[in-house]
């Protein structure tokens, strides 16, 4: 594999920019947008230096020939003494802008449409396309924005009630993700062969054996009354040892069909959070030459942790430093992001 494979180039108003010292390129499904920092050092060349890039330029971010960042540079910090001068360059992706702006759609309220619709309406404000990779959902009632709250925190409600989760793509597009959609990686992470480092910390204060989802519902002509007023739906994890019971109280309209999906979500995916592992590797790139991708599954074989099996690459990070090149990969058990995972042993 070539040097070439592995240049890390800016691309600003058609230039491209490279030769960086230090590299720090982060994507992560439960984050909305992807992070870049860039670093590089110049001995004085006996005149300042032309330092085109500025905060609020759009850009690219390419590992060799893959794309891996579309977005804008949000930081250009220059320091300098009587030797040198240091240019540190930071960025994100598109969606940022869905994380840090208001919501500020006008009307403001939705009427029977599905998720889709309300996300892409809500994104069209600041020109963020969006990409759905999952099935069409069942369309709601009434949804209406929260005075203040920001364009995600808006879509965060939606992805919480349909048990969704959503990312961003190489290109800056909002994703509603399915697990595993990026394919699978051809390497095995294994314990003694490409395994560098490991850190589990097996936190499993926010896993319970009991979870309770408690809502409302408006009546119609069909229905009224009590059966309506308030739901409540229950999932019970039989192999939590001592009882430990969690209610969580949905605020937008729900059914009790939804509320059920929701405990049985809740109880799974909380295992699977607290099994949460992060491994380090040597280079950036498999094998085969693929770049390490999130939201791919890899097979796992830690004797240490006991894992021989999948899981789900849930976040990466590709750094460069004089120590070389590493990617840092956060693993999950797939069923941590499956909105239908398989449910606990009694529900009710």
């Amino acid at each position: 594999m070539s040097e070439m494979d592995n240049r890390v180039t800016l691309t600003v108003d058609n230039m491209e920019y490279g030769g960086w010292k230090s590299v720090e390129i982060t994507a992560d499904l439960e984050r909305q947008f992807r992070t870049f920092k860039l670093d590089i050092t110049w001995q004085w060349p006996g005149q300042t230096v032309d330092k085109p890039i500025k905060p609020g330029d759009p850009c690219e971010v390419k590992i060799g020939q893959d794309l891996v960042l579309t977005g804008y540079v949000f930081k250009a910090p220059v320091t300098y003494d009587g030797r040198q001068i240091s240019l540190s360059i930071e960025g994100s992706s598109c969606t940022q802008d869905l994380v840090d702006c208001a919501a500020i759609n006008r009307p403001n309220q939705w009427k029977d449409q599905p998720m889709l619709s309300i996300v892409e309406a809500l994104a069209s404000s600041y020109k963020v396309k969006v990409v759905s990779e999952i099935a069409e959902t069942t369309r709601l009632g009434s949804y209406t924005l929260v005075p203040g709250e920001t364009v995600f925190q808006s879509i965060d409600r939606l992805l919480s009630l349909f048990r969704v989760f959503s990312t961003d793509d190489a290109s800056g597009r909002l994703v509603l993700a399915r697990p595993g959609s990026g394919g699978r990686a051809s390497d095995a992470l294994e314990l003694g062969k490409n395994i560098l480092s490991a850190n589990a910390p097996m936190d499993y204060s926010q896993v319970f054996s009991e979870y309770r989802v408690i809502g409302q519902q408006k009546g119609n002509d069909q229905k009224s009354g009590a059966a309506v007023s308030e739901i409540e739906s229950i999932a019970t994890d039989l192999g939590y040892k001592r009882r430990r019971v969690t209610v969580i109280n949905e605020g937008l309209q729900i059914n009790p069909d939804l509320s059920l999906k929701r405990a049985l979500w809740e109880s799974a995916t909380r295992v699977g959070r607290a099994q949460t592992t992060t491994y380090q590797v040597q280079g950036w790139r498999q094998a085969n030459g693929d770049l390490w991708r999130h939201n791919t599954l890899v097979k796992v074989k830690d004797p240490v942790l006991g894992f021989d099996g999948d899981m789900l690459i849930s976040k990466v990070t590709y750094s460069l430093s004089a120590q070389g090149s590493v990617t840092t990969l956060q693993v999950a058990p797939p069923q941590t992001f499956d909105p239908d995972p398989t449910p606990p042993k009694k529900t009710s």
